[in-house]
């Protein structure tokens, strides 16, 4: 079993309460608009890391991650970008990807809205953490908790960080 923290949208952003449900979890992983790569180098410190780069990261965060993380974990394969849509409402790109490769979870970020799904039509879970940082136009700072035993994907949580305050 893995405990798994999933966050996005951090925009050069860490705190003490986001590093402190990274010491309770197995891995993170981080879909993308990273920002300053201070804020992976800190998660790395503590944690195994999973991320993507996203729209507004820049050269060096394009260097270190990859676009599209395509994985498995224990036995439940994962496809985790930063732009892909959400169900009914893909980009051609992650169709494309989803028709090829059939994952049973399908991450992403960008919106800034937390959203958890299942979308029948490629039968998987679609999940949105919402936004870590306080760049953007969310009201509340948002992040996803939940266990991957075998084929499972089990014990999802919300975790709210309070408001987003500049």
């Amino acid at each position: 079993m893995k405990k798994i923290l999933l966050l996005s949208d951090t925009h050069d952003y860490i705190d003490k309460r986001i590093l402190s449900y990274v010491q309770k979890v197995d891995e993170v992983w981080h879909a993308g608009d990273i920002g300053n790569l201070d804020v992976t180098d800190q998660i790395e410190e503590l944690k195994t890391l999973r991320a993507v780069y996203g729209n507004v990261d820049g050269k060096d965060a394009r260097v270190s991650f990859p676009e599209f993380e395509q994985f498995y974990c224990e036995q439940v394969s994962v496809l985790m970008t930063h732009i892909g849509g959400y169900p009914g409402r893909y980009t051609l790109k992650i169709k494309e990807l989803l028709s090829k490769s059939t994952p049973k979870l399908f991450i992403c970020g960008h919106s800034h809205i937390l959203k958890v799904m299942q979308d029948k039509k490629y039968k998987l879970l679609h999940m949105n953490p919402g936004a870590a940082g306080i760049k953007g136009f969310h009201k509340i700072r948002t992040m996803l908790r939940f266990e991957i035993n075998g084929d499972e994907v089990q014990n999802l949580e919300v975790i709210e960080l309070g408001q987003r305050v500049l």
